[in-house]
């Protein structure tokens, strides 16, 4: 049942009982771009972290780290993630103690593919189809709303300049940036043409070759590849 809205979302999946992580994974890992899994929340949290997926799924009761814990840790660094929560309990207390962590979905389980494929597609369709996705081109993907460079499925580690400098010129893909727009847009004109290249050649070591593209005598652009 491959949907196209599913294919652009990567998923962490948090299940401290292998039986069950094993069992939805199956189920449900070729739905989508990227599939990840972790045995609990401290595993989950380094996950997150590296990977930056677009939907947490996690157990709510597990050793180490919780369910609401991991939620709390995700959402203060991305609130933008979206999470949903499994767990047996359908008490008042767990469900309030959700929403103060900021979960955006709390399930009973058991939960079946079929029902949980569906409402990760509405979730992603509310959260993600606003127009923050930009597709790049080559198998690249600028998330705006997280501001992270994407290539299939996998996030590009690159600093905070870098990524000013990259969200600048994806809000200009048809046309350049200029060495001056540049400066003044990422260094505050504290920087010379020789810095740039600099910088510029490391972002492509961190990309591709040819993924800024240099126009002579004028500025850059991101080089887009259908």
């Amino acid at each position: 049942m491959t949907n196209n809205m599913l294919k652009k979302l990567s998923v962490l999946y948090v299940e401290d009982e292998a039986d069950i992580r094993r069992s939805l994974t199956n189920a449900v890992q070729s739905e989508f771009k990227v599939f990840l899994t972790a045995g609990d929340g401290n595993e989950g949290i380094k996950k997150f972290k590296k990977y930056k997926p677009d939907i947490v799924i996690t157990d709510l009761l597990m050793p180490v780290k919780d369910g609401l814990s991991l939620t709390r840790d995700i959402k203060s660094i991305s609130k933008d993630t979206l999470v949903i929560v499994l767990s047996a309990f359908s008490e008042k207390e767990k469900l309030l103690g959700a929403i103060d962590a900021g979960v955006d979905k709390y399930l009973i389980k058991p939960i079946y593919p079929d029902e949980l494929l569906p409402l990760v597609e509405e979730l992603a369709r509310q959260k993600f189809l606003s127009g923050n996705i930009t597709d790049i081109g080559g198998g690249y993907e600028f998330d705006k709303n997280r501001k992270v460079l994407i290539k299939e499925g996998k996030t590009i580690a690159l600093t905070k300049k870098e990524i000013v400098f990259i969200s600048f010129l994806v809000e200009r893909l048809d046309f350049f940036a200029s060495h001056e727009e540049i400066k003044q847009h990422v260094w505050d004109k504290k920087s010379n043409n020789a810095a740039v290249r600099t910088f510029i050649k490391r972002i492509r070591e961190k990309t591709d070759s040819d993924f800024i593209k240099n126009v002579p005598s004028l500025g850059y652009k991101i080089f887009t590849k259908q």
